[in-house]
């Protein structure tokens, strides 16, 4: 059977999400902050998920007098059956939350590996896997998983952020496959260091791990493999999440939209 004609929005159209229902999670800083607002701004109601319950509240006030509403969802990630709870009845889900540790393998600490993984990737899985049953059902959805220059490369010291994005990679093509007879699409963005409080902490593990200055691990670490020297956005990343959800990003699924300077131009 031949698939309904999608005819794009006029061209340089706002992206309009009023009555839509968004999921952000790590939504208290960083992208997340930033991808919760962007998504609020164009009328949907944005259930903002995280552990921080200061950080939500203070998103919330800032979302106040947007076109939709924030609402503060406090959830830790490794309760994997809330997580799936929380999902259900969404129309668009940003998987954004995460963490980083620096350390060399045999020195990376086995819990923490595995509370990268759970929050990181299998937290994901059980996201989409709630959030899905709305989606299929009103023949309409969008998944965007924030991975990483990392889901695409891999960097030394890194064992558990790098695996946990490269398997996001791949689970979010699995659910474009499965999902684009039902009109949900998934796609992954792939940052290369922004300014969050994740970097900036990276500054003093980068430190320890390479034995130089903090000063010198921004440029002679984090930026080495960019051509583009600076930091990224949140905002920047959020135009790219908004951008997959558009009505003109309808035929984008199964990809990686990257936003890395040039990193993988090497």
């Amino acid at each position: 059977m031949t698939a309904p004609r999608v005819l794009p929005a006029p061209h340089g159209s706002p992206l309009d999400l009023g009555g839509r229902t968004a999921l952000v999670t790590g939504a208290a800083g960083g992208i997340g902050r930033a991808c919760a607002l962007r998504l609020a701004a164009a009328g949907a109601k944005v259930r903002a998920v995280d552990r921080d319950a200061a950080g939500l509240e203070t998103l919330a006030e800032q979302g106040r007098d947007l076109a939709g509403t924030v609402e503060p969802h406090v959830l830790d990630l490794t309760d994997l059956d809330a997580a799936e709870l929380a999902a259900a009845g969404t129309d668009v889900l940003v998987n954004n939350a995460g963490l980083q540790l620096v350390r060399p393998i045999e020195e990376f600490p086995p819990d923490v590996f595995h509370t990268v993984l759970t929050v990181m990737l299998e937290a994901p899985f059980r996201l989409i896997r709630g959030a899905l049953p709305h989606m299929y059902g009103q023949g309409w959805g969008r998944i965007v998983n924030v991975s990483s220059v990392h889901g695409l490369r891999a960097s030394a010291y890194k064992s558990a952020y790098v695996a946990a994005k490269h398997g996001l990679e791949g689970l979010s093509k699995t659910t474009a496959l499965e999902g684009a007879p039902h009109g949900v699409t998934s796609n992954c963005v792939n940052p290369a260091y922004v300014r969050t409080p994740l970097v900036e902490k990276q500054l003093a593990d980068q430190a320890q791990a390479h034995g130089i200055p903090e000063e010198r691990v921004l440029s002679e670490v984090l930026l080495q493999d960019s051509a583009v020297k600076r930091l990224i956005e949140p905002e920047e990343v959020a135009e790219a999440v908004a951008y997959l959800c558009a009505p003109q990003a309808s035929f984008v699924t199964g990809t990686s939209l990257v936003l890395d300077g040039g990193w993988t131009a090497h």
